[in-house]
């Protein structure tokens, strides 16, 4: 079986060098995308590069895989990551991870929040503002954290991103607004611990572990899992798996991955990011349906290894997932 690798890469944006220094931080690297080629072949598969946006659609239309590995984030929308799907189905070449729509959702974090929350899944209050004025009057309780409404990675998430008064609220609603183009998401902050689950299947998902995310360096109450951080994860933090919490915690913080990846209808695998609020509760922050693959760096990576899942194997298992799910 020949499986086609669709991604986008960091240097095939070099022609857009305007915007925030981090406005590529969720392209990929040759090597991941290396690396992804040989596990698929140690796998038993022929693996073929196919690029993202035209150069995807190209080869796709030229030599059509038997299966496309699906890793391209697109560009430019905030539907985005629906493209590479998308074309796959129009052209009906099968391929791995989330479909069109669920992509679509989980990419605009609002939505994706409104989607848990209707099926009972607990997640921080929040609301979506166009204008640093719109900070003076809004009904939620202080600390919040701020977001770009539609990018992933990080992006555009600093540790002064935490904002306990209207006026620095402002400051960072204009700032995102100004860097990004978009609305902001503001939700209210939690300050307990924060987790993250890797999650691999769709009709009965399993998580793969939690992973606890523990600073090394800021307060834990005040802890935000910024750009900053991740760019220095192995003076910044420490990841725990298994996490030395309460197994009822666990066992709760594991409920509410597993309950908002079968709500957006994520499948083969997924990331889910969970902090503890003030009342002591889980809570669903955002799910990513395209988890970050390299082979060191990606926390869902980092989760399988520490669990006892090696990269190889971790590829291996979403091919699989695909396949049963494709009944190829």
């Amino acid at each position: 079986m020949e499986v086609g690798i669709a991604f986008d890469l960091k240097s095939d944006f070099s022609a857009h060098p305007d915007g925030p220094e981090d406005r590529f931080e969720e392209y990929d690297s040759e090597g991941t995308v290396g690396a992804i080629f040989h596990a698929l072949e140690s796998n038993g598969y022929r693996a073929r590069r196919l690029g993202g946006g035209r150069r995807f659609v190209e080869e796709a239309l030229r030599k059509p895989p038997d299966l496309v590995f699906n890793i391209a984030e697109g560009f430019g929308t905030r539907s985005r990551e629906a493209h590479v799907p998308s074309v796959c189905e129009m052209l009906r070449i099968p391929y791995t991870h989330s479909d069109p729509l669920t992509c679509a959702v989980t990419l605009e974090k609002a939505e994706a929040k409104r989607v848990v929350a209707s099926h009972g899944i607990p997640t921080p209050r929040f609301a979506v503002v166009e204008r640093p004025e719109q900070a003076e009057d809004l009904p939620l309780s202080f600390p919040v954290i701020s977001k770009p409404l539609w990018e992933g990675s990080s992006m555009g998430i600093r540790r002064t991103s935490r904002a306990t008064d209207p006026a620095s609220l402002a400051e960072t609603v204009g700032r995102l607004v100004g860097d990004y183009g978009q609305p902001v998401l503001v939700e209210e902050f939690c300050s307990g611990p924060e987790f993250t689950v890797g999650i691999l299947g769709d009709g009965r998902p399993e998580a793969i572990a939690v992973m606890e995310i523990v600073p090394r360096v800021d307060r834990p109450e005040e802890f935000v899992y910024s750009l900053e951080v991740k760019r220095n994860y192995k003076v910044e933090v420490e990841y725990r798996v298994p996490p030395g919490r309460p197994r009822e915690l666990l066992r709760a913080v594991e409920d509410v991955a597993l309950g908002a990846y079968r709500a957006l209808g994520c499948r083969d695998v997924g990331r889910v990011d969970i902090r503890v609020g003030a009342d002591g509760e889980p809570k669903f922050l955002e799910v990513n349906p395209l988890p970050g693959l390299n082979p060191v760096t990606s926390d869902i990576v980092i989760l399988a290894g520490k669990a006892g899942m090696p990269y190889n194997d971790l590829i291996g298992k979403i091919v699989e997932n695909a396949r049963r799910r494709l009944s190829i």
